[in-house]
């Protein structure tokens, strides 16, 4: 709760004033009006109070937990003490022990203690190594995946990087446990499917943690089924917890760039996905409403918990953690997420694990979940550009011929599809260079002082007898910037570029190095510590691209836009800083898309001859053309210049 003062000398001074004017009262209105609407807004929620009043609730009984482990831990260390002197005060504390952990465990008593043991369950794509300690998933290896430079299967994570627990507010909210502590008994094995069983003191009383692993597929089924814990779980909840927490092991060429997008995407039942900002440590509660599926996402990989209907929204938080120094794990992950009871004799909730690639094709045969959207496909057009065309190209392609080939020929694809807006800028261009005489004249018979609405005006009756457009270069670039943008977002992020090698790079998702030149002090900042070679050629070619370009404009054009000039090769410098640290497949891209350019504007200029377009021209400016209502507009306008000007000399 938020409480304001407000200083006692504001009402004596008001007091004293003998009037008060109407500003004085709606100022003291409209300033309490402010702390209200303030102190409202900054007041925590109920959910708030309930989630602080459980957080306070779960620290308390921490201390306690840990007050009586560290008694039993005391005694234990005591009763190991060998000694003739104090064997019979060493049997006393062995039987202190014994009552004391009963009592702490109550039903759970046998489960505390136990040999661990590993189980596998394995398919065409997984191989999942099973603990009973906990009866949770140890190990996860991805069998179609190998680490940079390593032989063995990709390991998603192992038992020193990820664990999971079910937690049992027990016992009227004196106990919590975590049945990562506790010892399974394994019930089941076949092929497919494995079931740990956590007993109790009592034959009817137990958990079942049941999965399932799906043949050729990256999901695992995971059910939790309670029998007949009425009496142990608290009678005043009506939620437990899953309680999941991973370190996200490096798997990547450059860790630097995996730490960049490693983050935590979420997804409520009837919202679209969202995710917390790689860049910040940052801990967030999602309780606006049930929750679907939390996923741990790294650059080309991610663990996703899935429920078959929902995870309740109260209480349930993710916390994102950057590992800034560690050169072995990426990002620190942990979620903890509601699942419903209602006290009944048996229990199930349902959910699956998804361990595997962010593939785009992948990802939507379980459309219903939206899991293809932790893909950077970029927003609106973008989204389209890449589903619809990219995407889809590189499933074509895939396994049939290099990726760097297989940006080629996107490039083309790209390329036809935009030939007839090229035309028409190459024809517009074309024209523009061949009205450079008549340009001149209009430019010499008004000079630098003439009428300027004047010169406007009759330029554009120029462009319009002529049919010249001087805008079509401007929408080959809008049409063209969607795309690469959308490029931008997605190249980078496409697992089919993953340890891909071309000519001098061994891997197309990162960026290739000629030298590495070492950490400089200010450069390493700006530039990085090597340089990469397909974004240097990216770089030279559009500069020689922005030159080409610029000869090519008439006069008219490049006095238009004076300062465009040094942006135009000042833009191509930014773009070397930022794209020597990105994805070689994207600085290759630019890079051909560059060089077909330069051949469609040479094939353009050998077939199209400037002579052919000034004899075209000159046919058209004999003709008669129809004023249109724009033009009769600006007449208008310089009509009633003309006559103010006249008005005003009078």
């Amino acid at each position: 709760m938020t409480i304001i003062i407000l200083n006692p000398n504001f009402a004596a001074l008001f007091l004293k004033q003998k009037t008060v004017d109407k500003n004085s009262i709606f100022g003291i209105i409209l300033i309490a009006v402010i702390i209200g609407v303030w102190v409202y807004t900054t007041s925590p929620t109920q959910e708030e109070l309930l989630k602080q009043k459980r957080i306070r609730d779960s620290i308390a009984l921490a201390e306690g937990q840990k007050e009586i482990q560290s008694k039993i831990t005391k005694n234990e260390k005591t009763s190991s003490i060998i000694s003739d002197t104090f064997i019979a005060e060493n049997k006393k504390n062995d039987s202190t022990i014994f009552v004391e952990k009963q009592n702490f465990y109550k039903d759970f008593y046998p489960v505390i203690k136990g040999q661990e043991k590993i189980f596998t369950l394995e398919n065409e794509k997984l191989k999942i190594a099973f603990t009973n300690k906990g009866g949770r998933i140890k190990q996860v290896e991805l069998k179609e995946y190998y680490r940079y430079e390593e032989k063995e299967y990709l390991k998603l994570f192992n038992s020193d990087s990820t664990y999971y627990s079910f937690i049992i507010d027990a016992y009227e909210k004196s106990r919590v446990f975590y049945t990562d502590s506790f010892y399974f008994n394994l019930l089941l094995q076949e092929k497919n499917k494995i079931i740990f069983r956590l007993n109790t003191t009592k034959e009817d009383k137990y958990i079942d943690f049941i999965y399932t692993l799906q043949p050729n597929d990256y999901l695992v089924k995971f059910d939790i089924q309670l029998h007949h814990l009425n009496d142990i779980i608290s009678s005043n909840t009506d939620e437990l917890f899953l309680r999941w927490e991973c370190l996200m092991p490096s798997q990547e060429k450059h860790i630097v760039k995996e730490k960049e997008v490693a983050t935590i995407y979420y997804k409520y039942t009837d919202d679209s996905p969202d995710n917390m900002n790689p860049i910040n440590d940052e801990e967030k509660i999602i309780n606006e409403m049930p929750i679907k599926w939390v996923c741990f996402k790294q650059q080309f990989f991610n663990s996703t918990i899935v429920a078959d209907k929902e995870f309740m929204k109260e209480s349930s938080f993710i916390k994102l953690r950057t590992k800034a120094e560690d050169t072995l794990i990426v990002k620190a992950t942990k979620a903890e997420l509601g699942i419903p009871y209602a006290h009944s004799p048996n229990e199930v909730f349902g959910m699956n694990f998804y361990f595997g690639p962010n593939h785009y094709p992948t990802l939507t045969k379980y459309e219903h979940w939206d899991l293809q959207h932790i893909i950077p496909t970029g927003w609106w057009i973008f989204k389209y550009i890449n589903s619809g065309l990219v995407i889809p190209i590189f499933n074509w392609l895939k396994g049939i011929m290099n990726f760097g080939l297989v940006l080629v020929i996107l490039n083309i694809i790209i390329k036809i599809i935009l030939f007839p807006i090229f035309y028409k800028n190459y024809m517009s261009g074309a024209k523009m260079r061949a009205l450079k005489p008549e340009i001149e004249k209009i430019n010499e018979k008004y000079g630098p002082k003439g009428d300027p609405v004047k010169k406007q005006q009759e330029t554009m009756s120029l462009y319009q007898r002529a049919k010249a457009n001087p805008m079509m270069g401007c929408l080959l670039l809008l049409i063209q910037f969607p795309i690469l943008i959308a490029l931008f977002n997605f190249v980078p992020a496409a697992i089919e570029l993953r340890q891909e090698a071309f000519l001098w790079a061994d891997d197309l998702s990162t960026y290739d190095s000629i030298w590495d030149f070492g950490k400089i002090s200010v450069i390493h900042s700006i530039y990085g510590d090597h340089v990469s070679l397909f974004a240097l050629l990216m770089f030279l070619s559009t500069i020689l691209y922005t030159w080409i370009n610029s000869e090519m404009l008439s006069p008219q054009q490049n006095q238009q836009v004076p300062g465009m000039k040094f942006m135009m090769y000042f833009m191509p410098v930014i773009f070397l800083a930022v794209m020597n640290n990105y994805s070689a497949g994207l600085s290759w891209y630019y890079f051909t898309a560059n060089i077909l350019t330069f051949g469609q504007t040479y094939l353009m200029k050998y077939l199209i001859k400037d002579g052919k377009i000034r004899a075209a021209i000159e046919e058209n400016l004999k003709k008669p053309v129809k004023v249109s209502g724009f033009q009769k507009r600006l007449q208008g306008m310089v009509k009633q210049q003309e006559q103010m000007k006249k008005t005003k000399k009078k």
